[in-house]
């Protein structure tokens, strides 16, 4: 067998020519590889997927597909939940191993495990705490909360896990988005002050015992890049000009956004409320600036002016990292015989994280 296709060949290569062979590609693959398109995906990637959607549906309908290569056109935690519920012989795959979430890398095993051990000098931590991980975070994080009888959050579901975890024990741990927990647990109707902001860079978080004890959710000093650019400031100055202005934000947005709009949602459901609106709505929107530019030109014949809400450019570098010429490599490899960039969880944290996983489906 010859030697795989390298990188290197395909790194000059215009998107036009990356187009034709992607489509030449993947008619020779047929439906033994399907290309899974994130919504915050650039376009020029976007266009090629088979699917789209939010990291969870595309990752369960993968699964369900007759596919042998599933090609993940995102970031790496999401190749990893790919490769999670996917069938044995079905392979994940992330067209650039460099595509990972800065988010999720605020949270690492370590510093999560030193939390959890400082936690126990203060509390019955494995009585008193359950830890809920955003699917936003690593296969060993997600297997952590395996090990601690803990769970796994969307961004659609994260009031309902909250409701489970609760159920079981009389705290959270959530990580690693602050502002989701925060968000979903003031919604929920706990005060402010019951959820603290655990500093991983302080020792015990930069918490007093008494804070700790009182908390009601510890929340990880983590979040979205992205989301981290919307201010409140900016729909303020907005509604100045254009007062009809509804208001839709995803939930990594901070708390004082969130509290000044009219929505808040997951991308799924900022699509379906936008979707759905009445014709001639002005919206702008707080989440990643690709999927705004398409909605907003799919919403231009309605009447719909669908605005992104930051006044500077905004979009996840990370996921911008897969390009044409990378699918293009990965896909041209398949067609010959090859596969590259294979994201693979160990066996054993799979099985962890799975457990996760599935507590989650089965209390959303």
């Amino acid at each position: 067998m010859t030697a795989a296709l390298p990188i290197h060949d395909y790194a000059l290569l215009d998107d036009a020519e990356c187009d034709a062979r992607i489509v030449a590609a993947k008619a020779k693959l047929g439906k033994r590889c399907i290309v899974l398109g994130h919504h915050y995906q650039r376009d020029e990637v976007f266009k090629h997927a088979d699917i789209y959607g939010d990291s969870l549906k595309l990752s369960r309908e993968a699964a369900q597909s007759e596919a042998e290569y599933i090609v993940f056109c995102g970031v790496h935690f999401m190749a990893e939940v790919a490769d999670i519920l996917s069938r044995p012989e079905q392979i994940a795959i992330l067209p650039d191993l460099a595509a990972g979430c800065s988010m999720a890398d605020m949270a690492n095993k370590v510093k999560v495990q030193q939390c959890w051990d400082e936690l126990a000098q203060i509390i019955d931590v494995e009585n008193a705490v359950t830890p809920v991980t955003y699917i936003n975070s690593a296969a060993d994080l997600k297997a952590f909360c395996g090990q601690h009888d803990g769970i796994v959050c969307t961004s659609s579901n994260a009031e309902k896990i909250l409701n489970w975890s609760f159920a079981k024990r009389e705290k959270v741990l959530f990580f690693p988005d602050q502002h989701l927990g925060r968000n979903t647990g003031y919604r929920m109707g706990i005060p402010l002050e019951q959820m603290v902001t655990w500093d991983f860079n302080k020792p015990q978080g930069g918490l007093s015992e008494q804070q700790i004890r009182d908390a009601k959710i510890i929340l990880w000093k983590g979040y979205c890049s992205v989301h981290q650019a919307f201010q409140p400031e900016q729909i303020d100055a907005f509604k100045e000009k254009h007062p009809e202005t509804i208001v839709i934000s995803h939930p990594e947005a901070c708390f004082e956004v969130c509290e000044k709009s009219d929505y808040i949602g997951s991308t799924e459901m900022i699509l379906k409320i936008v979707r759905e609106a009445e014709a001639n709505t002005r919206w702008l929107v707080a989440t990643e600036l690709n999927l705004v530019n398409r909605l907003n030109q799919e919403c231009k014949a309605q009447g719909k002016s669908v605005h992104f809400m930051a006044p500077t450019l905004s979009m996840c570098s990370t996921m911008f990292r897969t390009d044409p010429q990378h699918l293009c490599w990965v896909l041209e490899n398949l067609a010959a015989g090859h596969v590259v960039n294979q994201v693979s969880v160990p066996a054993e944290q799979a099985a962890l994280a799975k457990k996760t996983l599935d507590n989650m489906l089965l209390a959303s």
